[in-house]
């Protein structure tokens, strides 16, 4: 392998292994975000200018409390600076009575100790503004050994400084040679953090809550259910996509229409035409050939309504709240009344808003397809906050796992598929499927635990 090979290589693998990185780092910053609109949108407010303002307010009022800072303590030493002066011009004040009384009009504590009554230096505090300002102010102006002690939290600063006899101790209000800003930083971030927040909160909230009403009202449509007092309203854009969902709704209502008006024409047409058969077959009177036809025309009865059914779905039917406990139970009767044994129990609440008709006729067809290739089926039902779900199970020889979306399809007529419904055209899957999905939910097939086929219908509530 050529150099230029190898180094290809190597840059493909560390792009490689870079790219890993910052997927992972970007799963992990996706973790930690916050998942709903209302969320990111006040992050995305609230973010920049919170740490804005915290950079500007750093920088600028550190900047000034700093020098307020350095002028206090270059003030502070100043005084004592006299105060020595003092000392050194009239030593025979021996009591130092007046001393003390010109340290008391500078609102400083004077006292002496003796010559050896100096402490050893200690550490220096890393972060003490105070610390650092006064020992360069008494380093500049005194120019004489000291020692400062301007840890804790007492409101004195003691300042030692070392003399030819003696040893000047002051003590000195923390407040006249140090302007603490920590109180003001954190009282004009809280603050004006908590401005933002509420003004945001405010905006967001009347900015969000057209969002949430048109999702709610996709969301009814697609269950099949009404939303009368809904409008478009908000922003601009908000106000656009409620009107292009209005505008959709509105023209699959009205292909609905048209379909449901068509269907309704075609379905009159051929009923007349069977009626004109039967009467017909009714006058020839009793022959053998006659019973033949008769049948054919019963059959093709049947299937006329099932393709009707099928293409006209659960049109014009409104929902309202349905007790699915009974509607099971009768189920059940149906099953036994044709010869087969069934059970059912229901768990949660009953009373589930549905189509009442269309959907007993989906969990109708489940069942009459269990009970034409099993001996017993079981219904059961379970309602929580968020979905019914109807399972029905049996013991017949069920459906290969290949073929479990495959009888779906309209018009499949095979015989192991199992989606035979009563006139044999093959749409009883195909109509109870389609009817789940009206009603946002959907289908699913898979292995019971009786050893046939189970059928689980599961829709939102």
């Amino acid at each position: 392998m050529s150099t230029l090979d190898t180094g290809l290589t190597l840059i493909r693998t560390a792009a490689g292994r870079v790219s890993k990185v910052n997927g992972w780092m970007g799963n992990a910053f996706k973790g930690w975000m916050p998942t709903g609109l209302y969320a990111r949108a006040l992050l995305i407010m609230i973010v920049p200018m919170v740490v804005l303002q915290t950079v500007v307010a750093f920088v600028f009022m550190e900047r000034h409390w700093n020098t307020v800072t350095r002028r206090l303590s270059a003030a502070v030493v100043q005084d004592i600076a006299s105060l020595i002066d003092i000392y050194k011009f009239f030593p025979q004040d021996k009591d130092r009575a007046q001393l003390r009384l010109v340290g008391q009009r500078l609102q400083l504590v004077v006292d002496f100790l003796p010559v050896g009554d100096m402490p050893p230096p200690g550490p220096k505090p890393f972060f003490s503004l105070l610390d650092q300002t006064l020992s360069a102010q008494i380093g500049r102006q005194i120019r004489r050994p000291f020692w400062i002690d301007t840890v804790g939290k007492s409101n004195l600063v003691e300042i030692r400084i070392q003399l030819d006899d003696a040893v000047m101790r002051i003590f000195a209000q923390r407040s006249a040679a140090y302007a603490s800003n920590s109180e003001i930083f954190i009282f004009w971030m809280l603050g004006t953090s908590s401005i933002l927040l509420i003004v945001a909160v405010l905006f967001l909230r009347n900015q969000i809550r057209p969002i949430l009403r048109l999702a709610d009202a996709a969301e009814s449509f697609g269950k099949g259910r009404e939303a009368p007092n809904f409008r478009p309203r908000g922003a601009r854009e908000v106000r656009r996509a409620a009107q292009a969902f209005l505008e959709m709704k509105a023209r699959i209502e009205r292909s609905i229409e048209q379909r449901t008006a068509m269907l309704a024409g075609v379905s009159h047409d051929l009923r007349t035409i069977l009626t004109r058969f039967k009467l017909e077959l009714a006058l020839i009177g009793d022959v053998p050939e006659v019973d033949g036809m008769r049948k054919d025309v019963d059959e093709m009865s049947a299937m006329l309504e099932a393709y009707l059914a099928f293409a006209r779905g659960d049109s014009g039917e409104v929902a309202q709240p349905t007790d699915m406990s009974m509607a099971l139970e009768e189920l059940r009767s149906d099953a036994e009344r044709h010869g087969h044994t069934a059970t059912v129990a229901f768990h949660g609440l009953p009373v589930v808003t549905v189509k009442p008709a269309s959907f007993k006729r989906c969990l109708a067809n489940l069942v009459s397809n269990a009970a034409r290739h099993a001996n017993t089926i079981s219904i059961t039902g379970h309602r929580d906050h968020r979905y019914l779900t109807v399972t029905i199970d049996d013991d017949g020889p069920g459906i290969p796992a290949n073929m479990r979306e495959e009888v779906f399809k309209p018009f499949l007529r095979l015989d192991d598929a199992r989606n035979q419904d009563e006139g044999g055209t093959g749409l009883g899957l195909a109509i109870a499927r389609d009817i789940a999905r009206s009603h946002g939910g959907d289908i699913t097939l898979g292995d019971s635990p009786m050893g046939g086929l189970r059928a689980a219908v599961r829709v939102p509530v």
